[in-house]
């Protein structure tokens, strides 16, 4: 081989190795072109990421002041709701112990004269007792003197009946029943009902026996006058049952003065200008 031979090839060797690092300068300048790239567009992301952060952010400070305003203002408002609730209680508290306070002088007051009027009531007890003794003496006169009463006239009275009019002399008794009957003042017819009987005629009106109630001495009666039914409800033994009829309303008074488990017996009085009836009763 000639010495031209080795010059040649360590120049194309130069050449090669000359074209090996262009060649990877260059993969290298395009690696870092594209890294750069790629870094620039992760960058602008992270910026949009940032700006959007801080954006958020700064709707949160902006929600974050608006609720401690509104924290603040509430926290006042309870401030002041508390102190003016403590004042009420405190007000309350004074008028409850007032009352208290009251209330126990009232009931010591009340004490005080419960012991005063059982002192009274006891010497008022005392007192009677010693009247009883007069009065356990006193009852033999009277017994005797209503025994002479009885003997020399009836016990007959005057009332008021149930339609508020003054009646005449009442009769509790037969007995009594004929002494008025011979003075003649007015008519009278007994009777006695049964209770659940049809209807009895009594001068010129019918008189029916609705309830008996022994337990407390009451009756119940249905009327009829003058084409109308009256009820008496829940009379006494001795009241005068009162009730006007007739063309010229005249006042006919029903008497009741004895009392069975299912029937009642009185009498019915009716004044002497009376419609006379049209068959007996």
């Amino acid at each position: 081989m000639s010495d031209s031979e080795p010059v040649v090839v360590a120049e194309r060797s130069a050449s090669g190795a000359f074209i090996a690092v262009i060649a990877i300068a260059f993969l290298l300048a395009a690696g870092g072109l594209i890294w750069c790239y790629v870094l620039q567009g992760r960058l602008a992301d992270d910026d949009k990421k940032i700006a959007a952060a801080d954006k958020q952010t700064a709707v949160l400070a902006e929600r974050l002041e608006s609720t401690n305003a509104r924290m603040a203002a509430t926290t006042e408002t309870l401030s002041q709701n508390v102190g003016a609730t403590q004042k009420q209680i405190d007000a309350r508290a004074q008028a409850i112990m007032a009352t208290q306070k009251t209330a126990a002088a009232e009931t010591a007051k009340l004490a005080q004269q419960q012991q005063v009027a059982e002192q009274k009531i006891g010497a008022v007890s005392n007192d009677v007792a010693s009247v009883k003794t007069d009065v356990g003496g006193v009852k033999t006169d009277v017994a005797t003197t209503r025994s002479d009463l009885e003997n020399t006239k009836s016990q007959l009275q005057r009332v008021v009946g149930d339609a508020g009019v003054m009646s005449g002399l009442i009769a509790t008794n037969h007995s009594e029943l004929e002494e008025l009957k011979h003075k003649g003042d007015r008519n009278y017819y007994e009777f006695t009902l049964q209770k659940g009987a049809q209807p009895t005629l009594l001068s010129t009106i019918k008189v029916q026996l609705k309830k008996v109630d022994n337990k407390h001495g009451k009756y119940t009666l249905n009327v009829s006058a003058d084409d109308r039914n009256i009820e008496k409800k829940d009379k006494n033994l001795d009241e005068p049952v009162q009730f006007y009829t007739g063309k010229t309303p005249v006042l006919f008074e029903i008497v009741v003065n004895n009392m069975e488990k299912n029937s009642v017996s009185g009498y019915l009085s009716t004044p002497k200008g009376a419609p006379q009836p049209m068959s007996a009763p």
